[in-house]
């Protein structure tokens, strides 16, 4: 059987993209490895504009544990679909700025199409699923970031395909 690799990392500090696109190629499995055809990644980082409103700020939070396990098993589902070879999120909380990455997904699959649905699929459940809460600052004041009609519209394309 072969063998999948995830983690999940939740920090402060910014994300190095080059830095994880190489884990996500690179380990001391070489069978593994050497399997790789192909590897999909998203980074999202914090626009500045939402809802028409100029923002300066986004503090973010989470639920400590819970929300590792909570995208482990995300991962964990993109691997019983796809048999992808690797997956790794790695998300930022705390004080961010404009432009600032907020959250990296990288995929590694043998062929692009399972490495591309993973990443997606993944990020959407990250979106619904995943226990963070953002807070962003406007010149009028702050708020709490709510969730979108259209990520859970994403969640229930993936439910039908199942």
């Amino acid at each position: 059987m072969k063998k999948f690799y995830s983690s999940v990392l939740i920090q402060t500090t910014d994300i190095d993209v080059g830095s994880e696109i190489d884990l996500l190629k690179c380990s001391s499995d070489k069978t593994r490895d050497n399997e790789i055809g192909a590897v999909a990644t998203f980074v999202g980082s914090v626009r500045n504009e939402n809802e028409g409103e100029k923002i300066l700020s986004m503090f973010i939070e989470h639920y400590p544990g819970m929300t590792e396990a909570c995208i482990q098993k995300i991962l964990m589902n993109s691997y019983e679909k796809w048999k992808i070879l690797t997956a790794r999120v790695v998300h930022r909380i705390g004080f961010l700025t404009p432009g600032e990455n907020i959250v990296f997904v990288g995929v590694s699959s043998k062929h692009r199409k399972a490495s591309f649905e993973a990443c997606e699929y993944i990020m959407d459940y990250l979106k619904t699923q995943a226990p963070f809460w953002k807070r962003e600052e406007t010149a009028i004041g702050k708020r709490w970031v709510e969730a979108r009609e259209q990520d859970e519209i994403q969640v229930k394309k993936w439910k039908k395909r199942t």
